[in-house]
């Protein structure tokens, strides 16, 4: 189970939880336990934050190496102390991916993200089971190191180019003898 997967189970978590107090009726119960939730967060964010500062954050110090984690990228992106701008981010996650995509463009007003499939070299590109499990594989690895993405928007890949077919006039028939 990658990282991403355990930071969204926990997230998932934490929302049941809230969501439990929440049926119950007790609003005081819920709004201590949503506190409780705030101050952790700030407070695991502080200790984050100065770890960071105290080991540098340039890419290439101490922290770099920590910086291809999935479970680190994720938590120092969380807390705003990633050293890395997003788009360099999502060049990163679309790398690890491995998937071959191109990217279009990304509204960091919405955080949508505009992707389209890369043209690829064979194949009938009709699997949706593979095109699911190609879009999970992205966006697994965009929750880990750019959580500011919150959906990807797929456009379709390019037709192949189709051989154009040349139409000419047909050479004369040569003459036949009686």
């Amino acid at each position: 189970m990658s990282a991403a997967t355990d930071a969204r189970q926990a997230g998932r978590r934490v929302e049941e939880v809230l969501d439990r107090l929440a049926e119950t009726g007790d609003r005081q119960a819920c709004a201590a336990a949503e506190e409780l939730v705030r101050v952790l967060m700030d407070f695991y964010g502080a200790g984050l934050a100065r770890i960071v500062e105290r080991l540098g954050a340039a890419p290439g110090g101490p922290l770099g190496p920590l910086l291809d984690d999935e479970l680190v990228a994720s938590l120092l992106s969380l807390h705003d102390l990633h050293p890395q701008d997003v788009r360099t981010r999502i060049a990163h996650a679309l790398e690890r991916a491995g998937e071959p995509v191109e990217l279009l463009g990304f509204d960091e007003d919405s955080g949508v993200l505009r992707l389209r499939p890369a043209a690829a070299g064979g194949g009938c590109g009709c699997s949706s089971e593979s095109e699911a499990a190609s879009r999970r594989t992205v966006e697994d690895a965009l929750a880990c190191f750019a959580p500011e993405v919150t959906r990807v928007e797929t456009e379709a890949a390019p037709a192949p180019p189709q051989p154009l077919l040349q139409i000419t006039a047909r050479p004369p028939a040569p003459a036949q003898v009686p």
